[in-house]
């Protein structure tokens, strides 16, 4: 993060991280970002022809990646009838706490997945050939003689420690980020 920043001036800014991007690009589509960020710099609430008019890009696309980010409980609107038109407006929030909860729950089921995979990294021993067709196990390589089904090349031992300490680096590295994030709910 580099400078320490108030909770309350981090909390305004979460689309500076990169997971937290990808995760609206993800659940919302493109523009759910500069969406989240428009709410960030203070366009809260607004309606969805003043954003699509503030963001350049049709109300129906506003409209389609609002009602994504609906769907999972980040974007929340309250419905207003004109009495002139009868037509109903929509004026939308965000929820940023929400956001970073689902990005969190996200983030510990992938470190439950790699630390699984790492564990299994350490307790076999894995093939593959130079071309990267496959990866076998042990007891499957030596059913193929350490030749590859697809290329006929030699099946190499794979350097499990490797890969191991890669999947620990990641796994740190995401439990930071939790321990951020939850800083900021």
């Amino acid at each position: 993060m580099g400078k320490k920043m108030t909770k309350k001036k981090l909390a305004k800014k979460i689309t500076t991280f990169q997971t937290v991007n990808e995760f609206l690009s993800q659940m919302g589509g493109d523009g759910a970002t500069q969406l989240v960020s428009l709410y960030e710099k203070g366009f809260d609430p607004i309606r969805d022809e003043e954003i699509a008019g503030k963001m350049k890009v049709k109300v129906t696309d506003i409209r389609t990646i609002l009602n994504r980010l609906h769907y999972r409980g980040v974007a929340n609107y309250q419905k207003k009838r004109n009495k002139k038109t009868g037509w109903y407006s929509y004026t939308w929030t965000i929820d940023r706490k929400r956001i970073l909860e689902l990005i969190i729950e996200k983030q510990k089921e992938e470190i439950e997945k790699m630390e699984q995979k790492k564990e299994h990294e350490e307790t076999y021993s894995f093939f593959a050939c130079k071309k990267n067709c496959h990866e076998f196990p042990f007891e499957i390589a030596a059913e193929y003689q350490f030749r590859c089904p697809d290329c006929g090349s030699e099946l190499n031992s794979i350097d499990g420690r490797k890969r191991s300490r890669g999947l620990t680096d990641k796994v740190g590295q995401m439990r930071k980020e939790i321990e951020a994030f939850s800083k900021l709910i």
